[in-house]
């Protein structure tokens, strides 16, 4: 049995799989902000309570967190969650519960749960695209993880938008300050800022990107064309990615993942933008939904050395 748990900012969820990847129990608590050893513990007691209920103990730990991860020394920096900058997370984790544990950046654990047996399950190169409150990504080659020596694999975000048109120069900035960066425009929030910024919306008359998304489903011209936006500037994101990592399949997550038409909409605008003369990477919503992450934090393989 595997353990996985989702370390985020305001809850803490866990899910305990057999090794076809069938649940055997889950539960969440609300994550101890800005305490460090209360997360140690809120951790360790739901993994006894996983345990209990699943009726075995688990033969391995893991963890997604918010933010990059050191691949030798297991320590989190550039997250929103800054109690666990700089903490030896994975190390107190594995003395707490007396196992090996593995920790990665939560991006990367749901590219992994949607390559291992979610909607990219057997195919070679999966790459795992979230479009919600940021945007991240995570890659995966032959059922594992590739998170790189500086742990910036499938950082897509903070890639610049390729192709900029003359009036989104030099573009938003990004929440790492630099502007252009893709998460300034393909976020949900960038999304909603865009509509607001193009149509001169008041703070009061704004949309979110889910109002944006309906208004467009509703046929409402200046949604539609905000969407449209969106569409162009994410096809040339994922070219870009295409032409690099050439993966069989890119996986999309997050809260605009579940807008239907753009897995009939961005295809044909991508590849007319990849090298060659073929194209054929599949654009896919994800399997698992809101639990890829946990369930691909189940799926990490603990190091059996440091590097």
């Amino acid at each position: 049995m595997r353990i996985g748990f989702d370390y985020g900012g305001t809850k803490i969820a866990g899910i305990a799989l057999d090794q076809n990847g069938a649940t055997l129990a889950q539960g969440r608590v609300p994550t101890p902000r800005h305490d460090y050893d209360g997360g140690i513990r809120a951790i360790t007691a739901l993994t006894a309570e996983l345990e209990a209920a699943a009726g075995r103990p688990a033969r391995q730990i893991g963890i997604g967190v918010p933010g990059s991860v050191d691949r030798r020394t297991g320590h989190v920096t550039l997250g929103n969650s800054v109690w666990l900058h700089g903490r030896d997370l994975r190390g107190d984790l594995a003395t707490a519960l007396g196992r090996p544990v593995a920790i990665a950046n939560d991006a990367n654990c749901f590219a992994l749960s949607e390559a291992v047996d979610g909607a990219g399950a057997g195919a070679e190169v999966v790459f795992g695209a979230i479009l919600g409150t940021g945007v991240g990504g995570g890659i995966v080659v032959r059922g594992m993880l590739l998170a790189g020596v500086n742990a910036s694999g499938g950082e897509w975000g903070h890639i610049t938008l390729p192709a900029p048109e003359d009036h989104a120069r030099p573009g938003p900035i990004c929440s790492c300050g630099v502007p252009g960066h893709t998460a300034a425009w393909l976020s949900g929030p960038s999304l909603a800022a865009d509509h607001a910024r193009v149509n001169a919306l008041s703070p009061d008359t704004a949309l979110s990107a889910q109002e944006v998304a309906a208004a467009m489903e509703a046929g409402d011209p200046a949604a539609t064309q905000s969407f449209e936006r969106f569409e162009n500037r994410l096809a040339r994101a994922l070219a870009t990615i295409i032409t690099i990592l050439d993966p069989d399949v890119i996986v999309l997550g997050g809260g605009l993942s579940n807008v239907s038409r753009l897995y009939r909409t961005v295809p044909p605008l991508i590849e007319p933008l990849v090298f060659g003369d073929k194209f054929y990477t599949q654009l896919v919503k994800n399997r698992h939904g809101d639990s890829s992450g946990v369930r691909g934090a189940a799926w990490l393989e603990p190091p059996q050395t440091d590097p």
